[in-house]
């Protein structure tokens, strides 16, 4: 297989060239067809090992011939053979999730990452919840990624993250699907009334924390730390509200973590602990009372996300003084330092372009960057650019639903403000319009699964077939908005 024209057994077949590889004497390669991309496997020699993909089979004059749908149990044998494809844990080095809400942007990114060369890639990024909305399963998520990948021929190393975990048995959902990056978040332990609870209030609740996270059990009380200039005291006030707010958070974390390790066996993972969901900005004390309780409890993890200062708010830039965003985050790199140098993770972080600079320099390099709708939002460009009015048609389904779906995410965008769509000139540009691309991007779950009354989705099956047809485009599209982001990160001052 040496071409995208090969020709074998009298058939032409139409190869992703980046695809093609060799491995135990078995040929493999994605190609085009008019049914769809296959999966198409050559072995050479009898003595070579046949492999075990379903699909039609045939022997011609230069070998055991497979043509393969792309499915799951042919995605899991892929990966048995070429150990690149396999998810693994990426350490403390940059990195990347790329999160891909209907399937198809993995190519785009994997050509991101080529042409930067800054972070270690993690393509499977998906949340609980927006796999509920998307009618998704961790499995097609990461097979989805799979095929991707082969696709382009990266193997440079992946991760798999797990987004955003709640209980245990999301943890066993997406382990027995091959992740290895577990974010847990905590958010619906954090107890906001610890902001304004006088003394007494607080001595009560915090007598019924969990024991282990009694405040006599940390071992904080009268401490004073000098962080790289930052003086942080735990008197037993400061301490008290450190330990109502988050102790649940601690000890719902460390439970998560050591059923982790409980049901993982040999299975490769790393943790990451977010704290971002918040409706306030994570202190630097309390940052340090978390990392130290976490320390303490034998939990160990890869990166933790903050709820920092300003807005973050779905794909758009950073809403906030920059000064003092980055005081701020001066303050949590140099914790994250303290503590044994895990990186920082900006949750909600695409298109943050104003603050990417100086997030990478003052972590030295260790941070993970968290993307999510922006891959969904360069769907709709590309929509937007071949078809505009099946792109209206989804912006003024998204404008009617928009007052619903905002409820669970951290938006500002006015209806008001967005233009109506009869007066949009030029539908691409509606994307880069601050209330419109807001509109568009928290709409996504009612967009990809609503249906009529017949049981058709509304826009799904337009939406998809649209951009299989113009593949090169959307992955041009996401090629261009990822290198934006990427090309700020990885490089250690």
């Amino acid at each position: 297989m040496t071409g995208s024209g090969y020709k074998l057994a009298g058939l032409n077949f139409d190869f992703f060239e980046s695809s093609l590889t060799e491995k135990d004497g078995v040929e493999f390669g994605l190609c085009r067809t008019p049914r769809g991309k296959k999966l198409v496997t050559l072995r050479k020699s009898e003595n070579a090992v046949l492999p075990s993909f379903e699909g039609e089979f045939s022997e011609t004059a230069v070998g055991d011939l497979h043509i393969c749908a792309l499915n799951p149990t042919n995605a899991r044998e892929l990966r048995s053979w070429l150990d690149w494809l396999i998810p693994r844990p990426l350490g403390t080095a940059a990195s990347a999730g790329m999160g891909d809400r209907i399937g198809l942007a993995t190519p785009g990114h994997v050509r991101a990452v080529k042409s930067t060369r800054t972070v270690q890639p993690i393509f499977a990024q998906q949340s609980i919840r927006e796999m509920s909305r998307t009618d998704r399963t961790p499995q097609q998520v990461m097979d989805d990624a799979t095929w991707g990948v082969f696709q382009e021929g990266w193997q440079g190393g992946v991760g798999a993250d797990a987004d955003h975990l709640k209980t245990p048995e999301d943890i066993d959902y997406c382990l027995a699907s091959g992740y290895t990056f577990f974010t847990i978040d905590p958010g619906a332990y954090v107890n906001y009334g610890a902001e304004l609870a006088d003394s007494g209030i607080l001595t009560e609740i915090a007598s019924q924390l969990p024991k282990d996270v009694q405040p006599q059990k940390t071992g904080l009380l009268g401490m004073r730390f000098e962080v790289e200039g930052n003086r942080i005291e735990f008197n037993e006030n400061a301490l008290l509200r450190a330990c109502v707010k988050y102790g649940k958070v601690v000890d719902h974390v460390a439970g998560m973590y050591r059923h982790l390790v409980s049901v993982a066996g040999n299975h490769p993972y790393e943790l990451e602990v977010s704290v971002d969901e918040t409706d306030q900005p994570t202190t630097l004390l309390e940052h340090f009372y978390i990392a130290s309780e976490l320390n303490r409890l034998g939990v160990q993890w890869v990166s933790l996300a903050p709820r920092y200062v300003g807005s973050f708010e779905k794909g758009v830039d950073y809403i906030g003084d920059l000064k003092l965003f980055e005081a701020e985050f001066s303050g949590h790199a140099a914790i994250a330092r303290h503590f044994g140098g895990y990186k920082l993770s900006l949750h909600s972080g695409s298109d943050k372009f104003s603050i990417y600079p100086i997030v990478n320099r003052l972590a030295n390099g260790r941070v993970h960057l968290k993307t999510a709708g922006t891959s969904y939002l360069e769907a709709l460009r590309t929509v937007a650019d071949v078809d505009p009015g099946l792109f209206l048609g989804i912006y003024q389904f998204a404008r009617d639903h928009y007052e619903a779906d905002r409820v669970s995410y951290h938006v500002s965008a006015e209806l008001s403000r967005a233009p109506l769509p009869g007066d949009v000139i030029e539908p691409p540009r509606l994307l880069d319009q601050f209330d419109a691309r807001e509109i568009l991007h928290v709409t996504f779950g009612s967009v990809l699964t609503s249906k009529r009354e017949n049981g058709y989705p509304v826009f799904y099956q337009d939406l998809m077939s649209c951009l299989e047809a113009n593949s090169e485009a959307y992955a041009a599209n996401l090629e261009k908005h990822f290198i934006k982001h990427l090309q700020f990160f990885g490089k250690e001052n």
